[in-house]
């Protein structure tokens, strides 16, 4: 049975506000002070922009009496206070209740579970002997980006405890990942179910030890047809009442929540900000109206007249995204791709040259537009508008993360348009669409000598790349086109 407790919003969210384009565009934003400045000549200095919710909260880490080993490697992750997440759910699991919360990546999610568990490693010893290749605490996450993310951080976080965290994965690392549970005690393991049934099967990993069990991203495992497979290696684990159970989904739909009542244990439900929210308190929305024609010169222009420095471009086919990659490569903007189609272990070289400042724009399907955490990305485009509203959001939810401020910019064709109504109604706002700035529009410039402009390759995928057709005029779902400027 699932508890609700429920909460009032803490603030009013704020709602959009007239700018001119050019100052959104080019506006910078200091982490540290959060002071906004205009970066392109001619304009005139950005006014202070109206306040808006945190996303952390007043609460600090040291209030929740935690071991100063956890906290030393808080402080070093940059993390002071509690976000509104962490407020609400550590109360509870850091007194071994379960949860199952509705939470998105970028809202401290990970930090919450990760601190649950290492606090209860530190109160409760090992049970002696320990096996190798048999974890304390399991998270599950759909996708190897996400699991390798989860890694990183809960190394973050326990730089000053005896932890051992490892990620278990496919598509790489087969021997290793093998050997290291092999050879080693693991304290938590992080993993997509696909690789960990196999370990299972093949008696590599023992999840009989299990005292912590995470189940991240549960909607999206659903909706990618993992749930048999997750079942499976829950019922490999002890009992719901000898473990505790932490359960996170971006939606708490009927089924979502029949999956939580059936995995955790009296879990208290924690229901925070919807998606759609998020859309509003730190992201800039700007719809340009433009033709597949103008949209690439569009997109080279927005990065080099602006001078953006890390930025996000979304498609929705993997042929229009390795197109879109090879363009901008072939004019000497250095740039990355993420999709389907590339290896996992040149996604991870790809996602680490992005982190680092190598490359900065990274063009990518919607495999990169959940559970990845990017720190500094300052703009996001879909130069694609999705078929699905809740993907607009998690793609833009790749920046103004954490309470920072970020921008989105989405090019509407004609028969894009008909896409907007249904993010609209999604997100619960108008989406005032405009003609891009003329200096946005100038001709691209020449090549480089013995450059050679690349050419679109033939592709057998059906329009909408994995996810199925674009409905376009004829099969629309009603509404208008991109709304136009008023006056």
């Amino acid at each position: 049975m699932l508890h609700l407790i429920s909460w009032e919003k803490p603030g009013q969210l704020i709602k959009s506000w007239f700018r001119s384009t050019t100052s959104l565009l080019t506006r910078s934003c200091s982490p540290q002070s959060g002071e906004e400045t205009d970066s392109s000549e001619g304009n005139d200095v950005l006014q202070a922009r109206p306040p808006v919710e945190d996303i952390a909260t007043g609460r600090e880490f040291r209030s929740l009496v935690l071991r100063e080993s956890i906290l030393k490697g808080l402080q070093e992750a940059g993390f002071e206070r509690c976000t509104l997440i962490q407020e609400r759910t550590l109360p509870l699991t850091l007194q071994g209740r379960d949860v199952a919360a509705q939470a998105q990546t970028g809202t401290g999610k990970t930090a919450a579970f990760l601190i649950t568990i290492l606090t209860h490693f530190s109160r409760t010893p090992a049970p002696q002997p320990r096996r190798k290749g048999a974890p304390r605490a399991l998270i599950l996450a759909p996708t190897r980006e996400l699991v390798l993310q989860i890694q990183k951080d809960a190394k973050a976080l326990a730089r000053y405890t005896q932890c051992e965290t490892m990620a278990v994965f496919g598509g790489m690392e087969y021997r290793s990942q093998q050997r290291q549970l092999n050879e080693g005690l693991i304290d938590i393991v992080a993993a997509t179910p696909g690789r960990l049934l196999d370990f299972k099967r093949k008696r590599i990993i023992d999840l009989g030890k299990v005292e912590i069990l995470v189940i991240d991203e549960a909607d999206r495992m659903l909706d990618m047809g993992f749930i048999p497979d997750v079942r499976r290696i829950i019922e490999s684990t002890p009992p719901k009442g000898k473990r505790q159970t932490m359960f996170f989904s971006a939606t708490l739909t009927p089924e979502v929540n029949r999956l939580a009542t059936a995995w955790t244990r009296e879990a208290v439900q924690i229901d925070v900000t919807p998606l759609r929210d998020i859309t509003l308190s730190t992201i800039d929305q700007v719809v340009y109206i433009t033709t597949d024609e103008e949209k690439f010169t569009l997109l080279y222009n927005l990065i080099t007249r602006m001078n953006l420095e890390r930025v996000m471009v979304f498609t929705n086919r993997r042929d229009e995204a390795q197109f879109l990659k090879d363009r901008l490569a072939a004019r000497a903007i250095r740039c990355g791709l993420l999709s389907g189609e590339v290896s996992q272990e040149q996604r991870v070289k790809t996602l680490e040259a992005f982190r680092n400042g190598r490359l900065k724009v990274m063009v990518a399907t919607d495999v990169a537009a959940r559970g990845l955490h990017i720190e500094g990305v300052s703009h996001v485009v879909n130069y694609s508008l999705p078929m699905d509203p809740q993907d607009y959001v998690h793609r833009i939810g790749r920046t103004g993360r954490a309470g920072a401020l970020g921008t989105s910019v989405s090019f509407a064709t004609e028969t894009e348009a008909y896409e907007i109504p249904e993010i609209e109604k999604f997100i619960g706002r108008d989406l005032t669409a405009i003609h891009p700035e003329p200096d946005l529009l100038v001709p691209l410039p020449a090549l480089a000598e013995g450059t050679v402009e690349p050419q679109k390759r033939q592709s057998r995928t059906p329009r909408g790349g994995d996810r199925g057709g674009r409905r376009g005029p004829g099969g629309r779902r009603g509404g208008h086109g991109p709304r136009r400027p008023r006056g």
